[in-house]
């Protein structure tokens, strides 16, 4: 009887080790599938995408016409400086040039202020409305997937210049690490591909 008991004793403990054993080997195997969370870079789909290449390529040739008509009206004003040096002050010749001068030079500070101006508006609109598009795509790949839930993230760029920036990038990184979710940027900046005409006029 004793034996009897004995050896079901050791086979209860047999079985309670193999029940634990397997239990802990389920806990630490590395779970191999997706979770139900998708993940878009935004700031990837943003600089990747064909749109913005045509738009910084328009933006580029823009910029750089602004930039030669600065230089032009500068090279005008002192190509008038240096004709005001040869001018007799009290004359009508020199009064009309002394006019012009200053007229090119207001010319010139007002495009000293306006254009970088407009170039950073034309740049925060272009981004918002690109922005807008990929929030539209994001969450119809959201809804064709049946993922309930789309994180954005980018990744900080080290080493970080400024402390404005590492602040800024401290309250807005938010995803720390995403394995295991499914990454859409690739898609996203497929379907933006597709509109690149509805962008670029």
């Amino acid at each position: 009887m004793k034996i009897k008991t004995a050896v079901l004793v050791c086979l209860i403990s047999l079985m309670v080790l193999l029940l634990v054993h397997e239990y802990s080997m389920a806990q630490i195997a590395p779970n191999n599938t997706t979770l139900p969370i998708g993940i878009v870079n935004v700031r990837r789909a943003l600089r990747d995408c064909k749109a913005t290449e045509k738009y910084r390529e328009k933006t580029n040739a823009e910029n750089d016409k602004m930039d030669a008509e600065e230089q032009q009206l500068t090279r005008e004003i002192q190509a008038l400086a240096a004709g005001l040096r040869a001018l007799k002050p009290d004359t009508s010749d020199y009064m009309g040039q002394y006019k012009e001068y200053l007229q090119k030079q207001a010319n010139l500070k007002t495009m000293q202020e306006f254009n970088p101006r407009q170039k950073a508006l034309k740049h925060q609109q272009w981004t918002q409305t690109l922005y807008q598009e990929i929030l539209r795509i994001t969450k119809a790949l959201a809804a064709e997937k049946g993922l309930p839930l789309i994180l954005e993230s980018d990744e900080p760029q080290f080493p970080i210049q400024q402390y404005e920036e590492l602040a800024m990038i401290l309250n807005t990184h938010k995803v720390l690490y995403s394995n295991g979710c499914l990454d859409l940027t690739d898609e996203v900046i497929a379907e933006l591909d597709k509109e690149v005409s509805k962008f670029i006029n």
